[in-house]
């Protein structure tokens, strides 16, 4: 085996972040839809506002999601490869 625990940082790293149901199903979501504002995530989810946006917190801090303004709206999209890899790979789904 030629790989070293070194190697599997960044994905160990992003697993650990999605290992929360609530923010896996987040991101799984934005990767799906391409984009989305905390009330559409809020609908679709049946999870509260503060409590979908402190797991929104968690993504950007990990560099999973990031969010653009578009008016009054603030809306998110997953922007990390790695992580669209990893979710794609367990739901066996293409971008």
């Amino acid at each position: 085996m030629e790989m070293k625990p070194k190697d599997c940082d960044e994905q160990a790293e992003i697993l650990k972040i999605l290992g929360n149901p609530i923010r896996l199903c987040i991101a799984r979501g934005l990767i799906k839809k391409g984009s989305c504002n905390v009330t559409y995530m809020e609908e679709c989810l049946g999870v509260s506002q503060s409590s979908i946006s402190q797991h929104l917190s968690k993504l950007k801090s990990a560099g999973i999601v990031k969010g653009y303004r578009s008016g009054t709206e603030i809306y998110y999209e997953v922007v990390s490869e790695s992580a669209k890899k990893i979710i794609n790979a367990i739901y066996e789904e293409e971008n």
